[in-house]
């Protein structure tokens, strides 16, 4: 009897935040171990059904660039990064293509879907609705900044109950053109700006953004994330991952996450707890 008091007791406590949340749109950028693991990619699955079920309406862009990397390998094709970018030929383009559209975007749909969710992949390329330019041709190739969302395309498949998992390409309007890689956290960023989000979720392999001292910072405003940046606390990798944080902010995202997808139901605990298990950014 004890453990089933407990159990309402948990739903209780969750109930201000699914009050919170209902009809709220939330995006999640699906990406590390959670992307990975079978054992997470089933807790990520059950995460995003329950959010589904409870009237949040999920949106999910995903990565994929460790299978780009282990194709690109196998094909003997080389591939080469400046300042942590991937230079995009015609020829990596083909493939960023294939794993991020043909693949990995099918498993995720394929792994809502066999639990219950009403999950439909669509990359930027699916009626334009991502437009991009490059980002310095010269350097990066088919690397692209992206230049317009069209809203409308994924707010009509959430009207339509869809959960929508996208594929970080994105298309130029030229006849034949091969299209644009896209980083997915700032593909994330720049979805979430357009469709009105009230949330953005980066799942990643660590705790969240850490102090030199290798401690939690559970809140940052902007200004603090600067100085962060700034001193070279922030660095490295988690640089790009606050940078897409703020464009979301900006953009009138009322909050941004950084959380710690190693941990099984961590998109849950984020939400439905006030504790959570990351850094949270706002403005």
């Amino acid at each position: 009897m004890q453990k089933k008091t407990g159990t309402v007791n948990t739903l209780l406590d969750a109930l201000p935040f699914i009050k919170e949340f209902n009809k709220e749109i939330v995006v999640i950028k699906y990406g590390g171990s959670a992307q990975t693991s079978p054992k997470l990619k089933e807790k990520f699955a059950e995460d995003i059904l329950l959010m589904y079920l409870v009237g949040i309406k999920p949106v999910v862009i995903h990565g994929g660039g460790h299978k780009i990397t282990d194709m690109l390998s196998a094909l003997s094709i080389p591939t080469e990064f400046i300042e942590g970018q991937r230079v995009t030929t015609k020829e990596v383009m083909r493939i960023v293509e294939m794993i991020l559209s043909g693949e990995i975007n099918k498993d995720i749909v394929s792994l809502l879907n066999s639990h219950g969710a009403k999950a439909i992949g669509i990359s930027g390329k699916d009626a334009h609705f991502i437009t991009a330019k490059p980002k310095d041709f010269s350097k990066w190739g088919l690397t692209g900044n992206i230049t317009d969302v069209k809203a409308e395309v994924i707010c009509n498949l959430i009207r339509e109950k869809f959960i929508p998992v996208i594929a970080p390409i994105a298309a130029d309007e030229e006849l034949g053109h091969p299209g644009y890689n896209i980083n997915a956290d700032l593909c994330a960023s720049y979805v979430a700006k357009a469709i009105g989000a009230n949330k953005i979720i980066f799942l990643t392999d660590t705790a969240g953004v850490l102090d030199n001292d290798k401690n939690l910072l559970d809140t940052l405003t902007k200004d603090e994330v600067e100085a962060l940046k700034a001193d070279g606390t922030i660095h490295g990798g988690m640089v790009p991952k606050v940078d897409a944080c703020l464009e979301a902010i900006e953009g009138g995202v009322q909050k941004a996450h950084i959380i710690d997808g190693r941990i099984e139901h961590s998109l849950l605990l984020e939400l439905f707890t006030s504790e959570g298990v990351g850094t949270q950014i706002i403005q």
